[in-house]
């Protein structure tokens, strides 16, 4: 994070001192700490890019947005290079917490990526209005470790822009999330998710919610016969609009050390034990769901996502649909 020499002089001894000591306090969780001493290197060299470059840095770690994109600026403007400086990446996360759409679409222009049209917006009096907000860049899924700090959980979603990504699965209720909102994500990959295609996805790290989703999230025990029960439930919710998805399958318990690495995305089914997965029979995670024997167990916990209006709709068209080999009982909602 620190990068020395990049401008035309070495930074002196005093500098490089000050903030060496400030990333170690930064690292013990110590922020007001580092960041008087980040403001001295600041002080003792601003002409230096990475003096407003760290202060930016300190200022996202405590989603302290108007001084990150004041001192992200004061760093771009010091670049000996037009662009992929991760300074503008950390503009372009500072000003898309702020909605600052013109700038952010200037730093991801900056940093080198094609960035489309605005979203527009109706006028007063009639037509449309470009907002600004970066649409369309076409970014495709990818994986987001939410809560990385706490019970860390990674999911699912879409990148809506470098920083933004609209979560995709149903997370557990310990992550305090839930499914469809939008969550503001750090720039460096921590980890990679790959299927069986060969495709690889990158892992990024939760900063904070963008933008909450309205829908609750229910946890279900299923009676499911067989696979095809389970995925009919998974097409019905999507068919409204919203999600159900099998957690007896899609959730592992991994090490830190397993979760920040490459890691398959299986989910668990099949007739062999990953390797990987740190949950054991009886607790949770698929291995908690594999008897000696048996490749599937009907009793499935079925998270979902939909409104108290529609979810028991929702489970009882799907037993009418196979009332010998469908049943559901113990609806709650957790978040």
């Amino acid at each position: 994070m620190r990068i020395f020499g990049k401008g035309r002089h070495r930074p002196s001894a005093s500098w490089r001192q000050a903030t060496d000591r400030a990333f170690t306090l930064i690292g013990d969780g110590r922020y007001e700490d580092a960041g008087a001493l980040l403001t001295r290197a600041a002080d003792l060299e601003p002409w230096l890019s990475e003096s407003w470059f760290n202060l930016a840095l300190l200022h996202k770690f405590r989603h302290d947005w108007e001084q990150a994109r004041a001192a992200g600026l004061r760093a771009v403007a010091l670049l000996d290079r037009e662009t992929g400086a991760p300074d503008w990446w950390n503009v372009g996360i500072a000003a898309t917490a702020l909605q600052d759409w013109p700038l952010a679409r200037r730093a991801w222009q900056a940093y080198g990526l094609r960035v489309p049209g605005g979203a527009a917006r109706p006028k007063p009096g009639g037509g449309v209005a470009d907002t600004g907000e970066p649409v369309g860049m076409d970014l495709g899924s990818a994986a987001v470790r939410l809560s990385p700090e706490g019970e860390a959980e990674v999911v699912w979603g879409r990148r809506l822009d470098p920083a933004r990504m609209e979560v995709l699965s149903i997370p557990l209720p310990s992550s305090g999330r839930r499914w469809g909102e939008v969550v503001l994500h750090d720039g460096v990959p921590h980890g990679e998710r790959t299927t069986a295609a060969g495709h690889a996805y990158p892992v990024f790290d939760e900063i904070e919610l963008w933008a909450p989703s309205p829908v609750p999230t229910w946890v279900v025990l299923l009676e499911a016969a067989t696979e095809a029960d389970r995925d009919a439930l998974e097409r019905l919710a999507a068919d409204a609009g919203f999600a159900a998805e099998d957690w007896s399958s899609s959730v592992r318990l991994l090490c830190r050390l397993c979760s920040e690495s490459r890691m398959p995305s299986d989910e668990g089914d099949g007739d062999h034990m990953d390797p990987h997965d740190h949950s054991e029979p009886g607790h949770p995670g698929p291995l908690g769901h594999v008897t000696d024997g048996q490749l599937w167990v009907p009793e499935r916990e079925c998270g979902i996502a939909a409104p108290a209006s529609l979810v028991r709709g929702l489970l009882d068209g799907w037993v009418a649909d196979s009332p010998d080999s469908r049943d559901w009982r113990d609806l709650e909602e957790v978040c």
